[in-house]
């Protein structure tokens, strides 16, 4: 059996704001399937993937199994555009992801979901942070080799793309003018680090071919310090062989950050 077999789906459907279902997999903890598995977990962790990408990755289901085993109840997301969901890749940006989480969050909160946390991988950190900037529902954030200049990323990876070129030679992911000017609108994400109130760990491997570890040290500076910063090292972009580190340095500290029961830590 896989591991993305051991995914279940949420006793309802996700949509967002445009009404496109977004797919999901769902990794209740053991006290959650013992409860019957239907009815909310009172936290939850919302692991979002990066640019091309979707929630049925080998980083993102052993992260998720291994929080449900530690007692966190987790769903990986594919947003709008990507994988299995609803929507169109063309229009795919970081500020409509932005949008797809809090349509996320808001189901899972009718649910009955207390207490939250996201973590994000590349421009699904971007995403997190812009996120956490203005939704205190919030209550702890990860990045995971987290997109910090989203402009300098994409230029620097894109740019000499024409339209409609495969973005990392894959067949679905035309490089389009909508993902080139919200990039450029957004810039760095300097002031919407500064507004990040949530506690915040940064996981970055110093070996990162794609998004490099400056990335995570500017996100770090710029919110004054306060996150914290777990760095892995001769580790890439996909944590290669460093799965297990990261899934435990994200694990040892969400037990900290948002307990299974109670008051999480602000």
């Amino acid at each position: 059996m896989s591991v993305a077999s051991e995914a279940r789906s949420l006793p309802f459907a996700t949509r967002n704001a445009q009404g496109e279902r977004i797919d999901h997999g769902y990794f209740p903890s053991a006290e959650a399937v013992v409860n019957g598995g239907t009815s909310a977990p009172e936290a939850l962790v919302v692991i979002g993937h990066g640019v091309t990408s979707h929630w049925d990755r080998p980083w993102q289901t052993e992260l998720a199994t291994t929080l449900a085993a530690a007692g966190r109840s987790t769903l990986v997301v594919s947003f709008a555009g990507n994988g299995q969901s609803e929507g169109r890749f063309d229009e795919v940006t970081p500020s409509k992801e932005v949008d797809d989480l809090g349509s996320v969050f808001d189901a899972l909160e009718a649910w009955g979901v207390q207490r939250l946390a996201y973590a994000g991988h590349s421009m699904g950190g971007a995403v997190g942070c812009l996120r956490a900037a203005i939704d205190p529902r919030i209550r702890a954030l990860v990045s995971l080799a987290g997109m910090f200049h989203v402009q300098a990323f994409m230029q620097r990876t894109f740019g000499h793309l024409p339209y409609g070129g495969l973005m990392l030679d894959k067949p679905r992911c035309p490089w389009n003018p909508a993902l080139e000017a919200d990039a450029a609108q957004l810039g760095s994400l300097t002031a919407q680090a500064a507004a990040v109130r949530a506690p915040w760990l940064l996981v970055h491997g110093d070996a990162d071919e794609l998004v490099p570890l400056q990335d995570a040290l500017d996100a770090r500076a710029a919110a004054g310090g306060r996150p914290d910063l777990v760095i892995l090292r001769g580790v890439d972009h996909r944590f290669t062989d460093a799965i297990r580190a990261m899934s435990t340095a994200v694990v040892s500290w969400l037990q900290q950050h948002l307990p299974a029961h109670g008051q999480d830590r602000r």
